[in-house]
């Protein structure tokens, strides 16, 4: 059901302009994103989020409403307000919103919710015995381990190049929606080079970038000649570490670099809030974005990458696809 979903989203825009004179004397349509601490200007998952929910509203005919969180405090009151003002799907961008999500939605049966990066399988969604409790929120996961064992890969084969085999990550708070890159980046590095030494630091912190590239900069002093970052705003501070020091920079989520993980949060995001205006909204139910339904990609390459390079790592891709490669979830 939920790819059928997905299929028909594809070719919202369409039907959504083609409904739109049955739709004139509705209420206008109102989608609302909260940001976690790492707030909006992120450049990377909560600017994303962002996006999608102005593009998504946009077609839905309506109007995208962000509150941002300043701090944990601020997540209920920011979801609370929307359903005050009545928005049709409320989306809370992260791991960090669970709890808070969980306690509107109860308050709210009526109300839809989405939560990018959380399964409505796990707790607070879905009790010991894993049934789901929540029929009016909606999970959006990614499977980011397939595209980052492909960045993995390509990251060993780029520092063996330079005469390593010593690549790294910093990551933010050693989550699992932070884990999974980091523990298929290190797997896929010693898939295409075996030997390769994966340096993995966590900063603890999603918003201060001295942390991160303070992190790096020890990394790229070990040896490492491709440093990964998983940390949010804090890892903008790791690609400015490893464009310091002349050696490469991996971002995640957004194109952050000439070698990135992308995770499409705003294809995700902009897909729930027209499956909500078609009335296709499936409560209960996670939509999950991988590298068949692209919902995850390896984003932009600089030149300097050599072919052979990209092919032996778009091979991979091809493998983990068609089922023969499984890149692990937990580090």
């Amino acid at each position: 059901m939920i790819g059928a979903v997905l299929a028909l989203v594809a070719a919202t825009a369409l039907i959504v302009s083609a409904a739109g004179s049955a739709k004139s004397e509705q209420k206008a349509f109102l989608a609302g994103v909260v940001s976690d601490v790492g707030r909006f200007n992120d450049k990377g998952f909560n600017q994303l989020a962002l996006e999608g929910c102005k593009s998504g509203a946009k077609k839905a005919g309506g109007t995208c409403r962000s509150n941002e969180s300043r701090s944990t405090a601020d997540y209920i009151p920011n979801l609370v307000k929307l359903q005050r003002e009545g928005a049709d799907i409320s989306i809370t961008v992260g791991f960090l919103l669970a709890d808070g999500t969980a306690t509107v939605a109860k308050k709210f049966p009526n109300s839809k919710f989405s939560i990018v990066d959380y399964s409505v399988d796990d707790a607070p969604f879905a009790n010991k015995a894993g049934k789901v409790l929540f029929k009016n929120v909606v999970g959006l996961t990614f499977d980011t381990n397939e595209n980052s064992y492909m960045i993995g890969c390509l990251s060993a084969l780029m520092a063996k190049k330079e005469g390593s085999k010593t690549i790294s990550a910093v990551g933010g708070i050693p989550l699992p929606t932070v884990n999974i890159f980091i523990a298929a980046y290190r797997a896929g590095a010693k898939k295409c080079v075996p030997g390769t030494k994966t340096l993995i630091n966590f900063s603890q912190d999603f918003v201060d970038q001295a942390k991160c590239k303070e992190l790096a900069l020890d990394q790229i002093d070990r040896g490492s000649k491709v440093v990964f970052q998983v940390a949010g705003g804090c890892g903008l501070g790791a690609l400015d570490a490893a464009k310091e020091e002349g050696v490469w920079g991996i971002g995640v989520d957004k194109d952050q670099s000439f070698l990135g993980a992308v995770k499409r949060v705003d294809r995700a995001v902009e897909g729930v809030i027209l499956a909500t205006d078609l009335g296709l909204y499936a409560g209960g139910t996670d939509f999950n974005f991988n590298l068949r339904n692209k919902g995850v990609a390896v984003g932009k390459i600089s030149p300097k990458v050599p072919k052979a390079f990209i092919t032996r790592m778009n091979a991979i891709g091809v493998q983990i696809v068609a089922g023969k490669i499984k890149p692990p979830k937990t580090l």
